[in-house]
């Protein structure tokens, strides 16, 4: 359960589909995807192997040439070739710590690029979903992925493949100078074998299980903090904390009990992993003992020393490997969700053969567009439609009034002009283009929109603005901002328009705020213009000074308003007056107000709101 619903507040239900459930511990299918994206990397993945073949090969060596030292000079006698014995193994070790910082340095750098590119794709994929998706989706759900599942998967490629690798590595370079010493003491390893394997195979379904129960329970308590901090205000207003407190508590207890279990199993595994290794240190104490007393070939002392050597060599990369793969398993689940994510179609998206939308202004057309309802049926969910039937027509030039009580139908209607959804029935045309079969980047670069909470970025109101228009400068900005009749308030910031907005633009006023968007949509210089509400947070003053200046921004253009003030309906060319999701009036003011029904009662209301 989310905070916010456990609070008695609203609560969007999670959208993240295609997550598989817990199955195999390892699915190589996830490893070759993560694989995929080393590619573009592919000279430094390679110098990275070759440095971890070599440090998989230094360890051994050391205890090979710390052998051949004491099994030589040592026994020899012979001072001088102990010196330079030592300085052997001296070099080899300074070499074997500069592999060591070369490979890890790089790993490093390995992992950072890999993550960059794949948070770059999930980002590209999350841009291009449709608005349904984040409607139905949790912020803190997809900042999860973003965050906690991504680092999981850096660490899998910097810490667990390579050093993996390396581990396998050591593994066999020891096992193989075994072999080489005395094939009769590795059999005696070998007898721990079986051991080791029922050891794995009890618990490695269990790690993986808690593993993945972690980092679902993570990604949960991280939704709920999102959607909480987002919504504090809300949580405050109605003094709902003591149930939130309640809510995320159990969180983060669930959380607790998973964290608790996987490092129960995991304090169990590794220490009996250890003693498997004790065993047959013991096991080798009896049996090399008595071959060095008796003067058995390739039991000599130094190759016993490095027998000794070896097989904690051996254990140690193996316990290494029981750690890490308690790490690859919590990769592997931050692996699944980010691909479950890549992975998800949208509800919809423009069709294959979409065309951009034709701008007549470049043949000397009209400035605005003719935008057409015929019988347009939407539902954001299966069986609960918010439109029904809605036929109407708007042409170049006109302003259309959308007006009713909230939950009408005024923004669904919007968000369909915009193609942030598609109709499930009927047409909605845009200069005569099905909008199904238009690109619905094209379609927004001819449009603006100014809502009645709009967004600012983090960053200066210049860059604000110009998010409107890419490529324009400083000058069109401010004649944008001078046709608005709001240069003057914008200069009087602090720092003009180099002020910084600060975060979602708290800094700012919200009027100030408005001010930003609505010069945004002058620099478009769009053909469709939305406004939803968009005054409805600037005080009377400053409205009045806005709406002659968005009299001349509309002149020419289709407008769709969304308004609670009679300035601008009284200018609509058209008004639509909505009721649960029909349109129950049409006609400009006079006419509308000259007859009962319920946009006289509207009017009423609105006057009363205005007088007060």
């Amino acid at each position: 359960m989310s905070l916010m619903a456990a609070a008695g507040l609203p609560n969007h239900r999670d959208g993240v589909a295609g997550e598989r459930a817990p199955g195999a511990a390892l699915d190589w299918r996830i490893v070759r995807r993560v694989l995929a994206f080393t590619r573009p990397h592919a000279r430094k993945r390679t110098a990275i192997f070759v440095l971890t073949g070599l440090r998989a090969i230094q360890k051994p060596a050391l205890a090979w040439s710390l052998a051949a030292v004491i099994n030589g000079p040592i026994t020899r006698g012979t001072f001088d070739g102990v010196v330079w014995g030592a300085l052997g193994f001296l070099a080899l070790a300074c070499f074997t710590e500069l592999t060591f910082h070369f490979r890890q340095r790089l790993a490093l750098e390995f992992g950072e690029a890999v993550v960059h590119d794949l948070r770059n794709a999930v980002f590209h994929h999350l841009q291009r979903m449709p608005m349904s998706y984040f409607n139905k989706t949790k912020l803190g759900r997809i900042l999860g992925r973003m965050i906690t599942d991504i680092e999981a998967v850096r660490r899998g490629v910097q810490n667990v493949f390579f050093f993996s690798l390396l581990l396998f590595g050591q593994m066999a370079g020891a096992a193989a100078l075994m072999l080489y010493y005395n094939w009769a003491l590795f059999l005696v390893l070998l007898a721990v074998g079986p051991l080791v394997w029922l050891v794995n195979r009890h618990f490695h379904p269990r790690l993986s299980r808690h593993s993945r129960a972690v980092a679902e329970s993570q990604s949960r308590i991280t939704g709920s903090l999102a959607e909480s901090v987002k919504g504090m205000r809300v949580i405050q207003g109605y003094t709902r904390q003591q149930r939130g407190d309640e809510a995320f508590g159990r969180l983060v207890d669930r959380h607790a009990d998973n964290n608790r279990h996987l490092a129960g199993d995991s304090a169990l595994y590794v220490p009996l992993l250890d003693l498997n290794s004790q065993l047959f240190l013991a096991a080798l104490l009896v049996v090399g003992g008595y071959g060095a007393l008796n003067g058995v070939a390739g039991m000599e002392i130094g190759s016993l020393i490095a027998f000794f050597f070896l097989p904690n060599l051996f254990f140690q990369s193996l316990q290494h490997l029981a750690n890490l793969y308690t790490q690859a398993i919590t990769a592997m689940a931050g692996a699944e969700r980010v691909f479950a994510l890549l992975d998800l179609a949208p509800e919809w998206e423009d069709d294959p053969g979409a065309r951009p939308l034709p701008d007549p202004r470049t043949r000397g057309g009209p400035r605005g567009a003719r935008v057409e309802f015929r019988e347009v049926t939407f539902a954001y969910e299966p069986g609960r439609p918010v439109l029904h039937g809605i036929t109407f027509t708007a042409e170049p030039g006109q302003t259309v009034a959308l007006v009713g009580h909230t939950g009408s139908g005024k923004t669904s209607i919007i968000n369909l002009v915009a193609k942030f959804y598609l109709p499930d029935v009927g047409d909605l045309r845009i200069d005569g283009h099905d909008i199904r079969a238009l690109r619905g980047d094209s379609l927004r670069a001819q449009m603006g929109i100014v809502l009645q909470t709009n967004f600012l970025f983090t960053g200066t109101v210049l860059e604000n603005i110009r998010m409107g228009r890419p490529q324009a400068n400083e000058a069109d900005v401010r004649a944008a901002a001078r046709a608005l009749d709001c240069l003057d308030l914008l200069e009087s910031l602090p720092r003009g328009l180099e002020t910084e907005v600060g975060e979602r633009g708290t800094s700012l006023s919200l009027g100030q705020r408005q001010l930003i968007c609505f010069t945004r949509a002058m620099l478009a210089d769009p053909r469709i213009l939305i406004l939803d509400e968009a005054t409805s947070a600037v005080d009377t003053i400053t409205e009045s000074r806005l709406q002659r200046a968005l009299e001349r921004l509309m002149r020419g253009r289709t407008c769709f308003v969304v308004a609670h003030r009679l300035s601008t309906i009284r200018r609509a060319d058209l008004i639509l007056v909505l009721e649960s999701g029909r349109i129950r009036e049409r006609g400009d003011h006079l006419t509308l107000l000259g007859r009962p029904g319920p946009y006289r009662e509207l009017y009423r209301q609105f006057a009363l709101a205005d007088a007060a």
